[in-house]
């Protein structure tokens, strides 16, 4: 699976400096942080209802999109699937609750 993370994570940062008529992620980094946060958005609600109409296959498609589009917003910050793999790795063997309690920030 790390594979295919790291060959679309190439992908996408070798697109971003491709032309926009040709290549959807420069188009869709082009229109800025609002246009892509839209597009998950979209894809998650995308996400809910294929779990509500109780189809597996359609699931797996929409969250293939939505985990796309979540790597095209790691390409447009300058981050990389290593740096969520790393920070899911460091989780692994936490509590949920405690993990969350340690954060910094609220959520």
């Amino acid at each position: 699976m790390k594979d295919i993370l790291n060959t679309l994570a190439q992908t996408i940062e070798a697109r971003k400096g491709a032309d926009p008529e040709s290549s959807y992620v420069a188009r869709l980094l082009g229109q800025g942080d609002e246009a892509v946060l839209k597009k998950i958005m979209e894809e998650a609600t995308e996400v809910v209802m294929a779990v509500k109409d109780g189809d597996n296959q359609h699931l797996v498609y929409e969250l293939a999109d939505l985990w796309f589009h979540c790597l095209v917003l790691l390409g447009a910050h300058g981050l990389h699937p290593d740096d969520i793999l790393a920070e899911l790795t460091r989780r692994e063997g936490i509590s949920g609750v405690v993990e969350k309690a340690s954060r910094n920030y609220v959520s």
